[in-house]
């Protein structure tokens, strides 16, 4: 199935409310007004409640209580409450597929985004935008599962979500991979460019004509969050560990392998985000 086709299957695109899209739009708009768009989160009660939450939890480390939207985004401020609220509705908008454990799925993600987030901050990159591409860099995995799911199940025999041959397997089959279709994906929510640049070069960040910062960001994470899922030794971690990648980051291996706090510190107060 070609990649125009997959979109144009009933079930491969995901709802996501109105007022996230009407968030995602504000990406490409400068003159934003973020007392409309507090407004707007008010008036839905299941995000603002989500919203809130994640405002107050572990993670946000808040002085005092966040009581409203307005008091979350004086508190965390526009890019940190935008981050959050299009994170929300990304992880809401898949139900349950087949053949996908979406827990792991989303836990996989969430770690790639706190993981891409803290090493943003250590190359002088965007840690909102990383963590937003963080975590959906892989999901186009969910639109092609929920798009064409008997092909999908045959790609799972070969190579399973977390397998590095994974892109390989779908371009052989194919003729592109998640990482096309999530790129694509972001094209169609109206994202801002960079993000679909981001998310492509996530893959191979090494053999993009033009090397993205936050794609290689995004590819050192995942391979964070991958070995994470598959029980690394540190033996493994060493072996495995994308060297080149991160030197072209200006990234010391040992940064990544022995100062970054565990994963499960990164993402503490977090989970709302996968409820």
């Amino acid at each position: 199935m070609k990649i125009d086709a997959l979109f144009q299957q009933q079930n491969a695109l995901p709802s996501i409310p109105k007022v996230v899209q009407e968030v995602i739009d504000s990406f490409n708009n400068d003159d934003v007004s973020i007392d409309e768009i507090a407004r707007k989160l008010s008036a839905d009660q299941v995000l603002s409640a989500k919203l809130l939450r994640l405002a107050n939890s572990s993670y946000y480390h808040a002085s005092r209580t966040v009581g409203s939207v307005d008091d979350a985004v004086l508190m965390l401020g526009f890019m940190t409450v935008r981050t959050l609220v299009v994170s929300s509705g990304l992880t809401s908008g898949f139900k349950s597929m087949p053949g996908v454990d979406l827990k792991q799925f989303w836990r996989y993600s969430l770690h790639t985004a706190v993981v891409s987030k803290w090493l943003a901050k250590k190359v002088h990159g965007n840690s909102d935008f990383a963590f937003t591409t963080g975590l959906m860099h892989a999901i186009g995995q969910l639109v092609m599962h929920a798009g064409m799911p008997e092909q999908m199940l045959q790609v799972d025999k070969i190579a399973a979500a977390l397998d590095v041959r994974r892109p390989d397997v779908e371009q052989t089959s194919f003729g592109y991979d998640f990482y096309d279709v999530g790129a694509e994906l972001a094209k169609r929510w109206r994202f801002p460019d960079a993000f679909s640049s981001a998310i492509k070069a996530c893959g191979a960040p090494l053999q993009q004509a033009e090397f993205d910062q936050i794609g290689a960001v995004v590819h050192i994470a995942a391979w964070c969050a991958r070995g994470h899922e598959s029980h690394y030794t540190p033996e493994e971690q060493e072996a495995t560990f994308p060297t080149e990648v991160a030197q072209k980051l200006g990234l010391k291996p040992e940064v990544v392998l022995k100062e970054m706090p565990p994963l499960s510190e990164l993402a503490a107060g977090l989970e709302d985000l996968l409820g």
